[in-house]
Parts: structure tokens; sequence; C-alpha cells
């Protein structure tokens, strides 16, 4: 089933040398509607974590400023996203990280079936004590603090699905890009959209991310209001991290929808 979806994409040509900013001759962001093959597309799920409270992990919340902003996307945004694709042809992935929350669901036994042994990591070149001293001064001082170490490894080792993100049924579920091509390749699916946490660091670069698929032949795509960014103390307040990386998006790796025009669009062939 084809369905008609409006779609954002970015015009990166032509720069303009008369400009005194040659850059601010390109086209910039445009809408069209594009067309997507129902049963060759899912939507991807990725690190949409319960970290706990601020409470619980002072630490972690410190250093990872984004987290209250995914709740409420959890909140405001998942349920009627997650249960319209349920509810059409399209399939529903996960993709996730760390250890001990997912290994009993059967999506995650059926991705391990499909996809046998992940290859093993590549060699890594061999460390010295000023590399190990310069990665230290780099946990300490500039990302995630020294002070917060400990929360950020304890919130790690509790943290779950949030409720409106939990799996259900057999919904694949992959902790990495092996296991996200295995579902993909029985499902006949060939574009993946991804929603979750954070698209400037997870979603794009993390294992089962657009970089790692998108090298397997997969278009990726996201949703504009079901992710957000790891944002800095110059960007936070406008989110400019976030508008970067949809910028990313839309030229390196596939389009950006709207929430409500994706789902209005995929229920027409509900």
């Amino acid at each position: 089933m084809t369905l008609r979806i409006p779609a954002w994409y970015y015009q990166q040509f032509d720069a303009d040398y008369s400009l005194d900013v040659p850059a601010e001759g390109f086209g910039g962001w445009k809408k069209t509607t594009i067309e997507l093959v129902a049963e060759h597309t899912a939507l991807v799920v990725m690190h949409a974590w319960d970290c706990g409270t601020r409470e619980q992990y002072p630490g972690w919340f410190r250093c990872v400023e984004y987290i209250p902003r995914s709740y409420e996307i959890c909140r405001k945004v998942f349920p009627r996203l997650l249960s319209a694709v349920r509810r059409s042809p399209l399939r529903l992935f996960h993709v996730v990280g760390g250890s001990g929350y997912y290994e009993q669901y059967p999506g995650y036994k059926r991705a391990l079936e499909l996809a046998g042994p992940s290859p093993k990591p590549p060699e890594k070149i061999k460390s010295d004590p000023c590399l190990e001293k310069l990665r230290k001064f780099k946990t300490d001082y500039s990302f995630i603090g020294a002070h917060n170490k400990d929360d950020v490894e304890r919130g790690f080792k509790k943290i779950d699905f949030p409720k409106e993100a939990r799996p259900q049924g057999d919904e694949g579920i992959a902790k990495d890009g092996h296991q996200l091509f295995a579902l993909c390749k029985e499902a006949g699916v060939n574009h993946l959209v991804y929603v979750g946490f954070a698209i400037n660091w997870c979603l794009l670069l993390s294992p089962g991310g657009m970089w790692d698929m998108n090298r397997r032949g997969f278009m990726c795509s996201t949703i504009r209001e079901a992710t957000t960014a790891v944002e800095n103390r110059e960007s936070a307040r406008k989110e400019l991290c976030k508008e970067l990386s949809l910028w990313r998006v839309a030229v390196a790796f596939g389009f950006v929808f709207e929430v409500d025009e994706f789902i209005d669009a995929i229920l027409q062939a509900a």
C-alpha cells in the first residue's frame, strides 16, 4: 500500500557568491508530498528510557539535561503515535542500549534468533598512560563530571522502557545494527523513521542508529515532535542542536515529518 505523506527536505544548493555569505543562497527548508510503501516502512523507537527521577539520580540529570524533555515527549507524543503505527501496516521496532531490561521480551529473542551472533567489535588501538589521563580529564571536566559519575552509573543499571514506549507482543527489539538489519530483512523494510533520544547523539551514531543503517542501504527519516537533542549552554534556550540535527537528517539521511501529518497518513492505510 502506497502512502502519500507531507515531508520536509532541505535544499542545500545553490551557494550564491554574490552574497556576503554564499550559503544564504541555498533554498533551505522545503515541503513536498512523498510516497511511502507502508509495508516497507518501520517506525524505530530508539533509546526511549525511564531514567528514574532527579531526586534519585541528581548527577545524571545535571549532565543529561534533555531527560525531562524526553519524558514530556513520551507522555504527550508517543501514546498517539505508537497507537497509530500499531493500527497501520507499518512495522514498529525498538532499539535498546545497555542491558538488563529488554532481554526477556519475545521481540528481542526473535531478533537474536534471526540475526545470530553479532560481529566482533573492531580492533582497538593500544592505549597508554598519557591517553588514559586525557580520557579521565575529559570525563572529569568535560562530560560527565567526576561528581556526577556515580549517579550516572547507578541510573544506567536501573533503566527501563517508559510505560508509553514499552514493546507489545513480539515487536522486534534490537541492540545493534546487525539485529535491526535482520528484523528489517525478515519484514521487507527499507525505510526507517526514527524517534527517541537523542537525535544528535544516539539516533545518529549509536549502534542501530542512522549512520549504521544508512551504510546498510536504508533511508532514515525522523519526526520532529518525537525527538529531542543533547543541547549545550549556548544552544539550549532555542534547542539549536535539535534544529541542526533535523537539517542533517534532511540532507544526509532522509526526510523530516510532522507528527500529526504522519499519523493522519498512516491511519489512512489502517
